[in-house]
């Protein structure tokens, strides 16, 4: 499990691990039954406190995406397809947005923005 830190961008590092680990489990990277490694490996491994990790996976198992078990570890959960697809449309809506800005700051209008989707989307 290859997880990337930037002590650059801004976002805390417990917030990068969780999207790092959400996106590994969306895109089937890791599967169901998948473990994790212990929090104080991953700490060690990526050179941070045990703290965030910590705060990291109870956010992963808060959000339904692992579970824990005392003296056994940490494993990708059984993923409910509703939850995916919420995670999605969450990403979808934030690109979205960034590209309305784009275009509002073009001047490109609402009609032109939409027949650039419908042209992307179809495939044309």
């Amino acid at each position: 499990m290859d997880i990337i830190i930037s002590n650059t961008n801004g976002e805390p590092i417990y917030e990068q691990i969780v999207k790092q680990i959400k996106s590994q489990i969306m895109n089937g990277e890791l599967k169901e039954g998948d473990a994790l490694p212990s929090m104080r490996s991953l700490a060690q491994a990526l050179r941070i406190s045990v703290i965030t990790t910590k705060r990291a996976y109870e956010e992963l198992e808060r959000d339904g995406f692992i579970e824990s078990y005392t003296g056994r570890g940490s494993f990708v959960k059984a993923q409910n397809m509703e939850l995916l697809k919420e995670e999605y449309l969450k990403k979808v809506e934030a690109h979205l947005r960034e590209a309305c800005d784009y275009a509002k700051r073009c001047e490109i209008s609402q009609e032109e923005l939409v027949s650039i989707l419908e042209m992307i989307y179809g495939g044309n």
